[in-house]
């Protein structure tokens, strides 16, 4: 997470068929490295990104947390002496561990046993957060309201899309990564853009304005970093209609914006979620999720 700004990039670029020669003489050009995240934007992608460098100084457990690829990396006694060296981050891990989600209020004081509790994809998923999404007022009034409300929904809709609970939630979780990093590049100009209620009105503003949207800048993140295929897919397939991944995500943003966005225009959820769902499954997830938002907030924020 350190180093040359293009170290953030590197895993993502293609085999080059000249590795043998030194690191210096094989060194990429930024655009090289941009067109390896999101082939075809003109963006300047790489510069966004290496955003992370300078955040992650700033939490460096949360970096290293982020860092490790596989739940096999690191048992939850490893994991929760790492985590112990970040208060917020500890804090926040036990409370979700002791809220009704979980259904052990109240039992869980050990770090350890919370880390077990709540498995290694969300501490990671939440390191993510932590590091991409700093708590100084920087971030748009209604980042974390999104966020909770896309995690209740993405964990509500799996089962209908064929994934699992934990992984979709966590997908929620970091699918807003994108419009962080956007908020510490361009503070001024995301603010107009953030204004904006709807998810897909914010997207079109996006790429009006950068040539490519939050969510996609959150997959280029997670597929650094090395997240599961099945977290990352609905990220990276959000614009594919076709796509029952994505249809998770698009769906999770729809019922968001019913239950966030005033005097919002349904849209038709069968068509967002390739025909999984109807109408009538909507009230029960809305319902879920309005409920239980301001409970997941305080979890995440302590």
């Amino acid at each position: 997470m350190t180093g040359q700004p293009w170290d953030v990039l590197e895993p993502l670029l293609p085999a080059d068929p000249d590795d043998d020669l030194p690191v210096e003489d094989a060194e990429p050009t930024e655009a090289e490295l941009a067109a390896a995240l999101l082939p075809g934007v003109a963006f300047d992608v790489h510069e966004v990104l290496s955003h992370i460098d300078e955040l992650a100084a700033q939490r460096p457990v949360a970096a290293q947390i982020v860092a490790l690829s596989h739940a096999e990396d690191a048992g939850a006694r490893e994991l929760s002496r790492l985590l112990a060296a970040d208060a917020a981050l500890t804090g926040r891990v036990l409370k979700l561990a002791n809220s009704a989600f979980y259904g052990l209020s109240g039992r869980v004081s050990s770090l350890q046993f919370a880390v077990t509790v709540v498995g290694f994809a969300t501490v990671r998923s939440m390191a993510s957060v932590a590091l991409t999404g700093p708590d100084d007022g920087t971030l748009p009034p209604d980042h974390w309201v999104t966020t909770t409300h896309l995690a209740l929904a993405c964990e509500a809709l799996a089962p209908r899309m064929g994934m699992r609970a934990q992984d979709a939630m966590c997908t929620g979780l970091l699918a807003q990564l994108g419009a962080a990093l956007l908020t510490h590049h361009d503070p001024a100009g995301y603010a107009e853009v953030a204004a904006l209620p709807a998810a897909a009105a914010r997207r079109a503003a996006e790429v009006d304005r950068y040539g490519v949207h939050a969510v996609q800048l959150t997959s280029a993140a997670m597929r650094h970093w090395g997240f599961p295929a099945a977290m990352v897919a609905p990220v990276t397939e959000l614009d594919d209609l076709g796509s029952v991944a994505g249809g998770v995500l698009r769906a999770a943003f729809e019922i968001t914006d019913r239950a966030t966005v005033p005097g919002y225009a349904p849209q038709p959820i069968g068509r967002l979620s390739c025909d999984r769902l109807r109408d009538a499954d909507v009230p029960p997830v809305l319902l879920k999720v309005r409920t239980e938002a301001a409970e997941l907030r305080r979890a995440l924020l302590v």
